[in-house]
């Protein structure tokens, strides 16, 4: 794992696979992140969930989180975090919310709150997706916000609905 130095932040990486070797993509992911100067420190169990958004007629994902540590800037980190998705396969400019080998979502970074053209932290939907949530709240079941949103209070706001079945380990 790379060493990310003194002024490196914790966040926090959604991770997906419904294309190919859905483990094989996410394990990947994991390894090359390392070589792009962010140390993964620890990383959920896998679930396989329904698709959400505009596309719900196509495969079912494979869903993980990720705590990292980078001493990146927010922007440098979304730029591994999408050139990752194309080296596994992404093609980039495809239907939003549609079938993919890879996607990496960086949701939070720090206390960081930031929107630019190309990037919103927290990720906007962090809070409400279940795929997202449960992940998450494994690797820290106190997990909040920087707004002191607590996560595991979304979750719970969720009520039913979304599937998410514990699959396994990366």
């Amino acid at each position: 794992m790379t060493d990310a130095g003194p002024q490196a932040r914790v966040g926090y990486l959604g991770l997906g696979s419904n294309v190919g070797e859905r483990e094989g993509h996410l394990r990947a992911a994991l390894e090359l992140l390392g070589e792009h100067g962010v140390e993964v420190e620890a990383v959920s169990s896998t679930y396989v969930t329904e698709p959400v958004g505009e596309i719900l007629d196509q495969p079912d994902f494979l869903n993980a989180a990720a705590r990292i540590r980078t001493a990146l800037e927010p922007e440098e980190l979304l730029d591994v975090c999408k050139a990752i998705e194309v080296e596994r396969g992404r093609m980039l400019g495809g239907p939003r919310h549609g079938p993919r080998p890879l996607d990496v979502d960086l949701l939070l970074l720090g206390e960081i709150e930031l929107e630019t053209e190309r990037l919103t932290l927290p990720h906007p939907q962090v809070t409400v997706r279940r795929f997202v949530l449960v992940p998450l709240l494994e690797l820290d079941p106190e997990l909040a916000l920087p707004d002191g949103t607590r996560l595991a209070d979304s979750l719970a706001a969720l009520g039913d609905g979304e599937r998410v079945d514990l699959a396994g380990r990366l």
